[in-house]
């Protein structure tokens, strides 16, 4: 599966549309406190705890968009976006972009 932020994959033809497709994962309250409590890991101003968290919430968020996208028959997802959100001392990450079928080469 083919996602990009550009709209359209280069090289390729777009063929079919399939509409818009979204994946989302929510860090609760407690990978928080998890994560300051081992303050330690604290370097320099960045935490690479929480790095790692907010990169597996990512790779979720797509890889659940990804599925959306299989699922409507699409081989590509273009013009994707993460947006990041704090909902009541929750983080949600979420993926959206345009389901597509593309002509490979």
């Amino acid at each position: 599966m083919i996602s990009t932020t550009t709209p359209s994959v280069e090289g390729h033809k777009i063929s079919a549309y399939h509409g818009i497709v979204v994946g989302e994962a929510i860090l609760g309250a407690n990978v928080f406190r998890d994560i300051f409590a081992g303050i330690t890991d604290i370097l320099g101003g960045r935490s690479g705890a929480y790095e790692q968290e907010l990169g597996k919430a990512r790779r979720v968020a797509i890889e659940e968009m990804e599925e959306h996208a299989r699922d409507k028959g699409a081989n590509a997802v273009v013009g994707v976006d993460l947006d990041y959100e704090v909902i009541n001392n929750m983080l949600m990450v979420s993926a959206s972009g345009t389901a597509v079928t593309i002509q490979r080469g």
